[in-house]
């Protein structure tokens, strides 16, 4: 498997994220459902707090993966669902900490999208990928 980022030639480099992903010969796609900040039993995780709900959503997202025998390089899109994007920008740099830890430096094609709520209780966020894996 071999994948191309794909980035315009008169655009400005995007930072923390892709403009497009290419997979080429693609072996196997996953597809990981809206993950929340749950634990183990469904319990959601940093009520109020936005960086850690966000930090446990992403682990979710790449338990899925690793269980499906991917890797943080084989994530190829990710959207991201926030009650108040307010809160995403306030806490960037604690994002950013557990981005690192999660997914090292790569960056996937991303959307970042503001919402009304989210089906779980107490959920600020929310997050959905693709990962293409050989």
């Amino acid at each position: 498997m071999n994948l191309e980022y794909i980035q315009p030639k008169d655009w400005q480099k995007p930072s923390g994220y892709a403009n497009g992903v290419l997979v080429k010969g693609a072996g196997r796609l996953l597809f990981v459902a809206g993950q929340v900040a749950w634990d183990r039993d469904q319990r959601i995780v940093g009520k109020g707090n936005f960086a850690l709900q966000f930090e446990q959503a992403l682990k979710n997202v790449m338990e899925i993966v690793t269980a499906a025998g991917g890797k943080p390089e084989h994530v190829v899109r990710l959207t991201v669902y926030v009650t108040d994007k307010q809160l995403y920008l306030a806490r960037t740099k604690e994002i950013g900490a557990a981005w690192r830890e999660l997914m090292g430096r790569t960056y996937p094609a991303m959307a970042l999208v503001q919402v009304a709520g989210l089906i779980e209780e107490g959920a600020l966020v929310e997050i959905e990928a693709t990962a293409a894996m050989p």
